[in-house]
């Protein structure tokens, strides 16, 4: 299966058995908190906001709600906040995680912490999915978020971090096309090499769960027609699922093309650790919080 759209994820989620436990660190901020009560009044999520409790009620009082006592850990400093929210998925008490009001940074140590953490000892990255205009289905873009300058290895690794992510949600075939300038392997450009040994690792079984087209433009990857017309022939032109940036400069430019400029909508997390980690930024909109929170609790499932 494939998602077409957020809606579909949406529908999914609302009618899941059981709302997904989610702890927030640093709950305290009115974007937060509305993107977590449009989660919580359509079942989808039960959250465990983990903050100051002043700073709670007030951004829960600015939306004339309240939620549970017991719903609520006063942890008034932003770093002891994070180390409680990622404690309470060690202890089984939520699904997954949402960064609130505090430094990625701060949200991010007691994460990788090798003795109390959620790590599990490879690559941790960023999943973001986009909803675009024009195109016939979702399409996450990675990475532009985690990894600066990935090895190899760490492409490797990041392409099955996204596609079990997606095998999460249900999919069954993921087509994934590793970015370049141009379709050739070219010795001269670095990116191409690795893409084409991307898919010799796909070819020989060591990549499974998806197939991988690489080097591959954006255009042949988005353009069924384009591909044809410069006979380059693959199954995932015009149908990729995941697009792999060379690095998270192209990566993340490629997002903020999508959002700002063609006006799709996204939503992401971070893959790689014991559950998802939504971390969106500053300047995301609640309705992107929410998105978020969504397609976490969809992967937590």
């Amino acid at each position: 299966m494939v998602y077409t759209s957020f809606d579909e994820l949406i529908a999914k989620q609302k009618a899941a058995p059981h709302a997904a436990r989610m702890a927030v660190a640093a709950a305290g901020d009115e974007h937060t908190i509305e993107a977590v009560l449009h989660a919580r009044r359509e079942g989808i999520v039960r959250p465990v906001l983990v903050g100051g409790r002043a700073a709670i009620a007030d951004a829960l009082a600015h939306f004339g709600e309240t939620v549970p006592d017991e719903d609520i850990c006063d942890v008034p400093d932003a770093a002891e906040a994070a180390r409680v929210a990622v404690s309470l998925v060690r202890d089984g008490r939520a699904d997954f995680l949402m960064k609130g009001k505090l430094d990625t940074s701060v949200m991010l140590r007691p994460v990788v912490n090798k003795e109390t953490g959620l790590g599990k000892g490879g690559v941790m990255s960023h999943f973001t999915i986009f909803q675009i205009p024009g195109y016939h289905k979702l399409l996450a873009v990675v990475d532009g978020g985690m990894v600066p300058y990935p090895t190899l290895e760490q492409k490797k690794c990041i392409i099955e971090n996204t596609v079990g992510a997606l095998r999460d949600l249900g999919y069954d075939e993921v087509k994934v096309g590793v970015l370049a300038c141009v379709e050739k392997l070219n010795p001269k450009m670095p990116e191409t090499v690795e893409a084409d040994a991307l898919k010799q690792m796909n070819r020989r079984g060591e990549l499974t769960g998806c197939y991988v087209e690489g080097p591959i433009s954006y255009d042949c990857a988005m353009s069924r027609e384009i591909a044809a017309f410069k006979g380059f022939d693959s199954p995932v032109s015009g149908d990729c699922d995941i697009l792999v940036a060379p690095n998270i400069h192209a990566g993340n430019i490629m997002g903020k093309m999508l959002t700002v400029t063609l006006g799709a909508s996204m939503a992401g997390f971070i893959v790689g650790a014991r559950c998802p980690i939504v971390m969106t930024s500053r300047g995301s909109s609640p309705m992107e919080k929410y998105l978020s929170i969504v397609i976490s609790a969809a992967a937590a499932g």
